[in-house]
């Protein structure tokens, strides 16, 4: 049977989970990776929108059949390896991905002009990317079924890409970026601790199928706040948050940070 598939990308944060998650749970050799360039657009290929429709990663192939949201690729590895792990709790994890403390769009947001400055390179270098990968595949003749979505992506993509050009208002963005800063601040300082034990993970003494979706969002929320490895971590959220960070919070850090997996998965934070 050949191996399972792993489609990837080295700054997604989302493929980091998969990616815990499978670095945890088979061993190495077991799956095989392969790149999709988000930062070109890759994963609009019309080659690989028929594997996902979405157009998303992580997206999993086995045996015959493609996963193709994290929540699906994580919940495979769990059932089909040989190390049992806690399952994850649907409430959690629906928390964690729902758009109100999304951590892709906690990368991309500016608050005031000072950060759109700061962030207008990464902006305009990932989104330009993105349109121009866009308009180039929605011209294939393998793109016409798919033409709405190609339609859709060009549109709000470009639209997000005019702001950090500097070609739109930013004042309705600068409003929803403070609210979403807002809601995953709350969320961190106020909710986070409840799911968390006051050692080790949520799955007990090593990572349960949350942990890998939460040790790839608190990681890209470091990552957001500045950090560039895991001891500028804690320091970025206490100033990012302006609070100090409760202590279960950093024991989960730490416990993360210390895995192999975790090291093998970020050679740098993203």
């Amino acid at each position: 049977m050949p191996k399972p598939v792993l489609y990837v990308f080295g700054g997604s944060v989302w493929s980091a989970a998969a990616e815990l998650a499978a670095a945890e749970l088979f061993p190495e050799g077991d799956i095989e990776y392969k790149t999709i360039n988000l930062m070109e657009g890759e994963n609009f290929a019309p080659s690989f929108i028929i594997k996902n429709p979405n157009a998303t990663l992580p997206t999993l192939e086995a045996e015959g059949q493609a996963y193709t949201s994290t929540v699906e690729v994580t919940s495979y590895f769990v059932k089909k390896s040989s190390i049992k792990v806690k399952a994850a709790n649907p409430e959690f994890i629906e928390i964690l991905h729902a758009d109100k403390i999304d951590p892709n769009f906690a990368l991309f947001l500016f608050r005031d002009d000072e950060e759109h400055k700061a962030k207008s390179e990464l902006g305009q270098g990932f989104l330009g990317g993105r349109q121009a990968a866009l308009k180039k595949y929605s011209v294939h003749p393998e793109a016409e079924p798919h033409k709405a979505f190609y339609d859709e992506k060009i549109a709000s993509n470009g639209a997000f890409l005019a702001l950090y050009q500097g070609k739109a208002s930013k004042d309705e963005f600068f409003a929803q970026s403070h609210t979403h800063f807002h809601n995953i601040a709350t969320f961190f300082k106020e909710s986070l601790v409840s799911y968390l034990p006051e050692n080790g993970f949520i799955g007990g003494e090593i990572p349960g199928e949350d942990d890998y979706h939460l040790g790839a969002w608190l990681t890209r929320i470091a990552a957001a706040l500045g950090a560039k490895n895991k001891d500028e971590a804690i320091p970025a959220f206490e100033k990012g948050f302006g609070a100090p960070i409760p202590g279960q919070v950093v024991s989960y850090w730490r416990a993360w940070t210390e895995r192999p997996s975790w090291i093998k998965v970020y050679p740098e934070l993203h």
